[in-house]
């Protein structure tokens, strides 16, 4: 389902590489203006890694999952370079993240 949330980052950035994709990953944690609590992962082989840190504000836009036994997850935060999914993206700071 694509999604798009507002709120505030309540974890520090952490980083892996995808055991799928081999890619590197950025995630953190959000709690929206809803009470919705999520975690953003973000491919950052294709997307910038996004500047942020507890307390900032952000919009993220992007796909969300609810792995059963983990939070929701809000993934697909930067463009398709292959054109075939929606494109999402984060906003913080002034800047968007895509």
């Amino acid at each position: 389902m694509h999604v798009r949330y507002t709120g505030t980052v309540t974890s520090e950035p952490t980083f892996f590489s995808s055991r799928r994709s081999h890619n590197t990953h950025e995630q953190f944690d959000v709690r929206a203006d809803d009470g919705t609590a999520f975690r953003v992962v973000d491919n950052v082989t294709i997307a910038p890694r996004v500047a942020v840190r507890p307390g900032d504000r952000v919009t993220v836009q992007g796909d969300l999952i609810r792995p059963h036994g983990f939070p929701p997850i809000v993934h697909w935060t930067h463009r398709d370079p292959r054109h075939h999914h929606a494109d999402g993206f984060i906003t913080a700071g002034g800047r968007t993240y895509a």
